[in-house]
């Protein structure tokens, strides 16, 4: 209909595209986009094999400390087809000159001719199995070293293998993000459809549904996870998915639950059911959006819940299998590094957890205002 001034009524915006006009205008959760995008696209190309691929080539020495604190003062010294690792004398150790010693005892006893294992005329029995295992030891060293001589430091310092603790990160990152995301998706959408099925519709549903939740919610979470891991047995990013998915949904359901029983006798939803609306219609189109702030938080709170509970999983023994980098097997190496004084390791993958756990809680954040339906009104 045409107005007095021969223009056309302007258009009211959709809720998402206010929504979106709401997030632009939230510096705070745009910068944290930009910090969630920028792990999400290190992540597809660690994937891709990009970057971070070569992670268990040994580019360093032992240990090797970050280029900020300097060399250690233990070194690798290349000696014919091996590479001997120098460790300084330490004057305070009480057993030196007993080892001394006793390498030069052995030393002097062991015949000049004749194979090395030979010791007092014994023979190893153990001989041709250290052969095979020092000759493809030595093969690695040669691999590495044709690329050349390991590195005294790093960007970031380097484990007790010689990894780039960087690249390490990069790489533990694949799992670590993977099984959060994934994790928290899977129970966001399975406590988000049981919870509008028993919010909406009630009745015996909604009793069965309770007692399936009150069930889940009896049992420590500790034990409710270790027990489906007992179940599945099998080791891997799948498994730490299902583990974690399957026992995280119950506090969305509570939530959803609570908001659709509010919503489901309002008087947009009512008439809605009256010009011939269909259940499903109603529930997913016409109530979702108006709560989809709630799933919205519960899924940011879910992927830092789930990060940590990789890192538990994987300290028990029930996460990644062996030779599998995450940042939870990370932080299980770096607890006995700790010990030792090599700090890098652990301040490198805490520092990546609380950048990527913050940026994501601050965008969800600014997202839940966004979406907030009653924000819309100062739109109007």
């Amino acid at each position: 209909m045409n107005t007095g001034t021969g223009q056309q009524p302007a258009s009211s915006d959709s809720l998402w595209r206010l929504a979106w006009k709401r997030l632009c205008a939230d510096r705070v959760a745009m910068v944290s986009l930009g910090v969630v995008l920028l792990f999400i696209g290190m992540l597809l190309l660690s994937l891709a094999g990009l970057i971070a691929s070569d992670w268990e080539k040994e580019a360093g020495v032992h240990y090797a400390p970050p280029h900020f604190i300097g060399a250690g003062k233990a070194a690798d010294r290349p000696v014919g087809d091996r590479v001997i690792r120098e460790v300084p004398e330490n004057p305070r150790d009480p057993l030196r000159d007993v080892i001394r010693q006793l390498r030069k005892e052995i030393r002097e006893h062991r015949p000049s001719a004749g194979p090395a294992v030979q010791d007092y005329g014994i023979k190893d029995p153990l001989q041709a199995d250290l052969d095979a295992i020092r000759s493809q030891r030595q093969q690695q060293d040669a691999g590495n070293d044709r690329a050349g001589i390991r590195q005294e430091t790093l960007l970031f310092g380097a484990d007790k293998w010689g990894h780039d603790v960087i690249k390490k990160v990069i790489k533990g990152s694949e799992t670590s993000i993977v099984v959060g995301l994934v994790a928290a998706l899977v129970a966001t959408l399975i406590g988000t459809a049981l919870g509008a099925l028993s919010g909406y519709f009630g009745g015996w549903l909604d009793d069965c549904l309770n007692w399936f939740y009150s069930v889940f919610t009896s049992i420590p979470y500790l034990l409710l996870i270790l027990a489906v891991a007992a179940v599945l047995q099998s080791k891997g990013m799948l498994t730490i998915i299902l583990i974690l998915g399957l026992t995280g949904w119950t506090g969305v359901f509570r939530l959803v639950r609570a908001e659709y029983m509010k919503h489901r006798e309002r008087e947009y939803v009512v008439a809605a059911g009256a010009i011939g609306a269909s259940h499903w219609r109603r529930m997913f189109v016409h109530i979702f959006p108006n709560i989809s702030h709630i799933p919205l938080v519960q899924f940011s709170l879910m992927a830092v819940g789930f990060i940590k509970s990789e890192v538990i999983l994987s300290f028990l023994g029930f996460g990644v299998p062996v030779g599998v980098v995450s940042w939870g097997s990370m932080l299980n190496e770096a607890q006995n590094e700790l010990i030792l004084g090599k700090w890098w390791q652990l301040v490198a993958v805490t520092a990546a957890m609380a950048v990527l756990i913050t940026a994501l809680s601050l965008f969800t954040d600014g997202l839940r205002d966004a979406l907030d339906p009653k924000l819309k009104q100062g739109d109007a």
